[in-house]
């Protein structure tokens, strides 16, 4: 809800058809995102900043010198700090002091550069069409080398091998990296101890993800680098079930990491080396860490150094929001901290402070330097050192707040959750009599979260008079493994019953117009809007970017990383037909429009094009976009913007009963502008 001060009568014009200032171009302008951080030597903050407005060129920036002075980008002319090691990516560079080893995303060699130096060295061999790759790396002081996730597909490009590498980091020589782990499928996580000689990894093998069964390793290491007498310190039960991940050692040589072996929740453990006993620091039912997607994620870390670190800072999700805390892993005691974040996704720690990456209703995706008291218990200083929107801040008096929200779901007593924004705009409203449209968004993943946090791109929809609620179906994360495994064997039953469940709840409450409900969704977000269309008639029209049609297909093309995933997902041959919206193209019974870059390796792009032929045929009217030069997930400005401004015209002129305010040409509509 939002309270108005007194002032000028607001204008009556219908949902819709509002003007605002949030432009579809300042949505793509807010775009940036960040894709990794970590602490130099000089105790100043490094992370990968993406760009639309360099075609999604993704940069190390490093921290000002200075409050409010300008960061300095490290990344030299004509590189990009991203990796595409199992696709997404993520993990794409380490530094030690001011050395900064990056993976590169023209060629995916590693490069070696010195924070300052406008050239890099490159440190692994050249080979024709990225077929090696480097990931989640770290510096090895033991043997003045670097230690990375190699994912070779020279072999097998379907099957790439996966292993643990060294690459030498001397000056001037490139040698082919040496293999220090393998044998399983997939490997995260090489974290090695400062004191001692040995290295901790996380491994998992198919059909699991990361995130369903996974397993905790450390090796020691020869007088000559080479791994030796392995110890699986989680995960090695067969008779439980749990997925150990983020490892991290002390600076006194003590081994942390996360699992969720007791509870379904991932709280933090740690390895008593003597007893090879691993020991619970704090249990709670809250997600201490998330599934790992993308390498390199941090969700803790220790505060100071020698005996200040027995302090951990970490961040957990519970309940729709996260919170970020101090554990004292010595006596156990924990304590809230207090920052005005809602959402917080990544942290790393310096010498006095931290550094946490994450938003809230009012701010955009940020990273926030906090300082603590002499306690550590306090946070007497939190500033901004990077914002993805720097002025948003000038759209406030549009913003909509998202309303946490449980909902029935088809199963007798059982809920599910999501986030609703209701129009608002400070100098309209609409008639009394008339209920606004609604945009319902199908997170992607599946496996993955809508956090509701401050996003442009809802407030483009809600300050124009839209109704918008982000869904986190069952199969979600931040809500436990019994949750998250809602989804297992159901999807595209669970998550489009739990979507079409919140649609009607917001009818029903009277919150929004039953004739003007429509969908949205990327990817398998995309996936799960096409079956809502194919398999209910909820509603109106739809919107897919990137999303899957056929789920056999996408099983016989997908890459190693998901090549079981679905399967866990769907179930068996009859489940992938049955399931599929386009062996169903009869039942689709209102207007689509696609959205689909080119270069997609996911998705593949002829997913897009097939259902868009079936929905012509059938009659039906339907738009198709396609972009060159893109791939899974949108990164240019010009797209990202030419995407919103389509989908809302989409919707306007089929389902809305409105006029929108802006100037957009709209793009022909097969099957609706050809009968006009």
């Amino acid at each position: 809800m939002h309270s108005q001060a007194s002032g000028p009568e607001k204008v009556a014009a219908p949902y819709g058809s509002w003007e605002s200032p949030i432009s579809a171009a300042a949505v793509s302008a807010a775009g940036k995102t960040v894709e990794g951080l970590a602490v130099a030597g000089d105790g100043r903050l490094l992370w990968v900043e993406t760009r639309p407005e360099e075609g999604g060129r993704a940069v190390l920036v490093k921290e000002a010198a200075e409050p409010g002075g300008n960061a300095l980008d490290v990344t030299p002319q004509g590189f990009a700090v991203r990796s595409l090691a199992q696709e997404y990516g993520g993990g794409a560079f380490a530094v030690q002091g001011d050395v900064v080893v990056f993976s590169n995303y023209s060629d995916q060699r590693l490069y070696k550069q010195t924070i300052g130096d406008t050239s890099a060295q490159p440190l692994t061999p050249d080979y024709t069409g990225s077929v090696v790759r480097y990931v989640d790396g770290v510096f090895d002081p033991h043997f003045c080398r670097f230690v990375t996730i190699m994912e070779d597909h020279r072999r097998d490009s379907s099957n790439p091998m996966t292993t643990i590498a060294a690459v030498t980091i001397s000056d001037g020589d490139i040698n082919e990296p040496t293999v220090l782990v393998s044998g399983n499928d997939f490997y995260a996580f090489p974290r090695i101890d400062t004191i001692e000689k040995r290295m901790a990894w996380i491994e998992w093998s198919n059909p699991n993800m990361s995130w369903d069964k996974a397993q905790l390793w450390v090796g020691y290491f020869s007088e000559k680098g080479e791994v030796r007498n392995k110890i699986c310190i989680a995960g090695g039960d067969p008779t439980l079930v749990e997925s150990p991940t983020e490892p991290k050692w002390s600076s006194k040589g003590e081994l942390f990491f996360i699992t969720d072996r007791q509870s379904g929740f991932w709280n933090i453990y740690k390895w008593d080396e003597q007893s090879n006993m691993v020991v619970q620091l704090y249990s709670l039912d809250a997600e201490f860490s998330k599934p790992m997607w993308i390498f390199g994620v941090s969700s803790y870390g220790f505060l100071g150094k020698d005996d200040a670190c027995h302090k951990i800072i970490c961040c957990y999700r519970q309940n729709g929001r996260s919170c970020a805390g101090v554990l004292d892993h010595d006596s156990g005691s924990f304590s809230e901290l207090d920052i005005p974040f809602s959402s917080v996704t990544n942290i790393v720690c310096g010498d006095g402070s931290f550094y946490v990456e994450g938003a809230s209703a009012t701010l955009p995706v940020s990273i926030a330097k906090v300082t603590l008291n002499e306690k550590g218990k306090t946070a007497t200083d939190f500033s901004i050192v990077w914002s993805s929107s720097e002025d948003v801040m000038q759209y406030a008096s549009y913003f909509s707040l998202p309303e946490f929200m449980e909902f029935p779901t088809l199963v007798p007593g059982q809920q599910a959750y999501a986030y609703f924004y209701a129009p608002h705009n400070h100098i309209f409203h609409s008639s009394s009599d008339e209920k606004p449209p609604l945009l319902v968004r199908t997170h992607g993943g599946p496996t993955d979260e809508a956090r509701g946090v401050l996003d442009l791109g809802v407030q483009y929809w809600t300050s124009r008079g839209w109704a918008f609620v982000d869904v986190n179906y069952g199969g979600s994360t931040g809500y436990g493994r019994k949750y998250r495994e809602r989804l297992l064997g159901k999807w595209g039953v669970v998550d489009v019953n739990d979507c079409c469940s919140c649609a009607t709840f917001l009818v029903e409450t009277g919150r929004v117009d039953a004739q003007r409900l429509c969908v949205t969704g990327e990817s398998a977000g995309g996936f799960t809007t096409l079956a809502c269309l194919a398999f209910r008639q909820i509603f109106k029209a739809g919107s897919s970017l990137y999303g899957i049609a056929d789920l056999a297909s996408l099983r016989a093309g997908m890459h190693k990383f998901e090549a079981y995933y679905i399967d866990n997902l769907v179930g068996n041959k009859q489940d992938y037909y049955e399931r599929s919206p386009i062996n169903f193209v009869d039942r689709f019974a209102c207007p689509i429009i696609l959205f689909q870059g080119l270069e997609d390796t996911v998705v593949s792009p002829d997913q897009a094009t097939t259902i868009y032929k079936a929905i012509k045929d059938k009659g039906l009217p339907v738009a198709l976009v396609e972009y060159e030069g893109e791939q899974h997930g949108f990164r240019k400005a010009e797209n990202i913007k030419f995407t919103l401004e389509q989908q809302m015209v989409f919707f306007a002129r089929l389902v809305g009963h409105f006029k929108v305010a802006d100037d957009t040409t709209p793009i022909k509509i097969d099957n609706f502008d050809d009968s006009l």
